[in-house]
């Protein structure tokens, strides 16, 4: 359930996409981020930080796509959300000496050189995903970029997020016994 809150608004976004375009969908990626938060609230009371972040992205960028009418706007949010995580991981590691990771992932226990292989590794990601967000919108068409952000970006996640599960077993493996 929490994977359908989650990508709730970009499913509804590229169906507004396909529908009727690039303003539409951004608006209805507005309403439903706001959607998201909401129901956030009345099921859980609390709202993590993500998703705060997210809609605060998605109304400063989605609005100005549609005050400006301007689709670059909406294109630039996705590397921008990514360099936010990316770099929160990192300045939280490097210049604060913690591991951001181990307190969202609470009920693993990793020895602290893997949290920050980890660390470092997801911040890669997000460096690889923003970079590969930009590219893709900016040297391919509108549609292409959508399907990329939807489905590249989703298939690209659960594939980085599988590996990681399998790096990470042999040491979850290893403290069991």
């Amino acid at each position: 359930m929490q994977l359908v809150a989650d990508y709730f608004p970009l499913l509804l976004f590229f169906i507004a996409f396909k529908w009727q375009g690039i303003y539409v969908a951004t608006a209805v990626a507005m309403a439903a981020s706001v959607g998201q938060i909401a129901w956030l609230h009345f099921t859980r009371r609390r709202i993590a930080p993500v998703h705060w972040l997210s809609l605060a992205i998605i109304v400063v960028f989605g609005g100005a796509t549609l005050l400006l009418h301007d689709e670059v706007f909406i294109k630039w949010k996705p590397t921008v959300l990514y360099s936010i995580f990316g770099l929160t991981l990192l300045v939280g590691r490097v210049a604060f000496g913690r591991n951001l990771l181990a307190g969202l992932m609470k009920g693993v226990t990793l020895p602290p050189p893997i949290w920050t292989r980890l660390t470092f590794a997801w911040v890669a990601f997000f460096a690889f995903m923003g970079i590969a967000n930009w590219y893709v919108a900016f040297h391919y068409s509108l549609d292409t970029w959508v399907n990329f952000k939807v489905w590249g970006g989703m298939g690209l996640f659960l594939l980085f997020a599988l590996g990681q599960g399998v790096v990470l077993s042999r040491y979850l493996v290893e403290e069991a016994q």
